[in-house]
């Protein structure tokens, strides 16, 4: 049985405390973030602490997830949302600070799979109707981001009646990932994690083309209920900068154009 969002959520958030301590005097910044994340915030948190003495905490999961949580408060500073709606939604609501809203970044979905798949991958989205693609990894598209672009562009190729049965749904973008590695003939993706040290040797991808779903815009914003919102600032304000747009240039994303530079 799986855990339920919340249950996941709040593991998790008990986690930041016992996994990662703080060190003595050392400042911190709890950072909720979307799942496709996950190995390019690796790499950010670390330049800054390296740079600032600052530990960056990071639990990551469903945006969807996320945001219905954060209404309700819990232990983050700042929330790097997979869909820029939910991050405009809480600032409307007053859960955000004002003026913090930020658009970081435009994810990529791709189709994916593994070396040994069976999946003609000249066909594109089409050829996963075949009956040689049994399982297809995707994100709920219920609270994922990704899961909603996979939908849509299942359903702008005209497949979705035919592969609906096929649909493995992963908790997250990262879980679908997981989902794809193992016991998935195929997966949509993010462009961020399938070309991760986790996945780059792993498998073969395709880019499905952007005008089959809507854009996956992805925004931050630092959270009213933090205790520490200079900190938090500080961190939106390092995301900001050419340095770190080039990092998630690295892994995929789109970043906005005076920060791609």
């Amino acid at each position: 049985m799986r855990p339920s969002g919340l249950g996941t959520f709040l593991a998790a958030a008990f986690a930041i405390g016992l996994v990662f301590p703080p060190s003595a005097g050392a400042q911190t910044v709890a950072v909720a973030a979307a799942a496709d994340l996950q190995f390019a915030m690796q790499d950010i948190e670390a330049r800054y602490q390296k740079e600032t003495g600052t530990v960056v905490k990071v639990v990551y999961g469903s945006s969807g997830n996320f945001f219905q949580q954060l209404q309700n408060g819990g232990p983050f500073d700042v929330f790097f949302s997979a869909n820029v709606e939910y991050a405009k939604q809480l600032e409307a609501a007053g859960f955000a600070e004002p003026g913090s809203f930020y658009e970081y970044a435009t994810g990529t979905l791709v189709l994916w799979a593994r070396k040994d798949s069976r999946l003609d991958f000249a066909k594109g989205l089409r050829g996963l109707a075949s009956p040689a693609v049994r399982k297809i990894a995707i994100a709920n598209p219920d609270h994922a981001p990704y899961g909603e672009a996979a939908v849509a562009a299942l359903r702008t190729e005209g497949v979705y009646d035919q592969v609906s049965d096929k649909l493995v749904l992963g908790e997250n973008i990262s879980q679908a990932a997981t989902f794809a590695l193992s016991a998935a003939d195929a997966g949509l993706l993010a462009l961020s994690l399938v070309v991760s040290p986790n996945m780059k040797d792993k498998g073969r991808y395709i880019e499905v083309p952007a005008s089959e779903y809507p854009p996956i815009r992805q925004a931050c914003v630092v959270l009213k209920s933090s205790p520490n919102k200079r900190e938090a600032q500080r961190f939106v304000t390092f995301i900001k900068t050419p340095q770190m747009a080039q990092v998630l240039k690295g892994y995929g994303f789109g970043v906005p154009a005076a920060s791609g530079r």
